[in-house]
């Protein structure tokens, strides 16, 4: 269960509030089928990586490297990695400094922001996989209301606004799916957890609950705004998740959709907080320690020092996750496809031999 909270929690956190819009954008009202097309893609990926991990079920894919390939792919293959859980982390923590400054506290600095952020990372964080399992299941439970709240617009609905269906044919549709890789991608986190599940045999089930949960929160949310806000319309919002909750009105509460965003902060925390362990799990296997809390503050002082010289903007974080998104591509995608076929090969060698 922890494991499915972990990786469901990792791709809902960066790209949500933001899908409907850049869906919208490539192909209208049809978009939400992009999201059905990389959620197959994912399942594939995601069930590839187990079987690649089954190869060597007490190692993560850096000890896996190391003993087919050798030290040295293995060191390579810890340096690319570790940057792009980094990466993946610092997009999402960033992004969700710049959704505090602009829903919440406009008028605090990200520096400080950031390191109201990294105490309760560090907390976390420090102490394991065990208790980031146990904190992914408890926002999980948590954040159970969610997808209620979003029921109330649907009285002003209008399901028109999905039909004619393929519009333009399949091409915007591929394109959407394209826009959807970035939310939907974080199933790397596997290559690092496979070796601590309690209950490996389940591990193919677990990718599987984990990524269609996030394909019906995706589809849920986008669906709820392509019949809500007109075609045209929902391409002026650049959140249109929370754009849609300001209708709503309660007599004990005025502003909803803040209510939202500050309890969102749970989620958008499973961006960084399992992808920063995983980036110092790789860093420490690379110095050969078993302990990774003192490269997890080095990681600390980094961020927290290093907002003071650079925040990066709107525009620049959806940058950064164009490229994170290519980076998703080659460390989640080929790399594990790449590794089955060699294995495969490997084995297929060995028998050819033998006989």
């Amino acid at each position: 269960m922890q494991f499915i909270c972990i990786q469901s929690g990792v791709q809902l956190s960066v790209g949500l509030l933001a899908l409907p819009m850049n869906l919208a954008q490539s192909a209208g009202t049809d978009g939400w089928m992009g999201i059905l097309l990389v959620w197959i893609l994912n399942l594939t990926a995601s069930l590839i990586i187990v079987q690649v991990m089954k190869k060597y079920p007490d190692g993560t894919l850096l000890d896996l490297l190391a003993h087919y390939c050798g030290r040295w792919v293995g060191t390579v293959a810890a340096v690319l990695i570790g940057l792009y859980f980094f990466f993946y982390g610092y997009i999402g923590i960033t992004r969700t400094i710049l959704y505090v400054k602009q829903w919440l506290l406009p008028q605090t600095s990200s520096p400080l922001i950031m390191l109201l952020l990294l105490i309760p990372t560090y907390t976390i964080a420090r102490n394991g996989l065990r208790i980031i399992g146990r904190y992914a299941e408890l926002v999980f439970f948590i954040s159970l209301w969610i997808p209620f709240a979003y029921i109330l617009p649907l009285n002003d609905a209008q399901w028109l606004y999905l039909l004619p269906v393929l519009k333009e044919g399949w091409l915007p549709v591929f394109s959407a799916a394209e826009a959807a890789l970035l939310s939907f991608s974080g199933i790397g986190v596997t290559l690092i957890l496979y070796p601590f599940l309690l209950h490996k045999r389940q591990a193919a089930m677990g990718v599987i609950l984990s990524n269609t949960m996030s394909m019906l929160a995706f589809l849920l949310m986008t669906l709820i705004c392509f019949v809500y806000f007109s075609p045209n319309e929902i391409k002026g919002y650049n959140e249109p998740v929370v754009n849609v909750l300001k209708n709503i009105e309660f007599k004990f509460i005025e502003r909803i959709e803040v209510v939202f965003i500050s309890f969102y902060l749970f989620m958008f925390s499973l961006s960084w907080i399992p992808t920063f362990y995983a980036c110092t799990f790789c860093i420490s296997w690379l110095l050969g320690k078993q302990d990774h809390r003192n490269p997890l503050r080095v990681l600390w002082l980094l961020l927290a020092i290093g907002t003071f010289l650079f925040m990066p903007t709107f525009n620049q974080n959806t940058f950064m996750g164009k490229w994170l998104t290519k980076c998703a591509f080659g460390i989640e995608y080929t790399l594990p496809l790449c590794l089955l076929l060699y294995l495969w090969f490997r084995v297929r060698k060995k028998k050819a031999e033998l006989t």
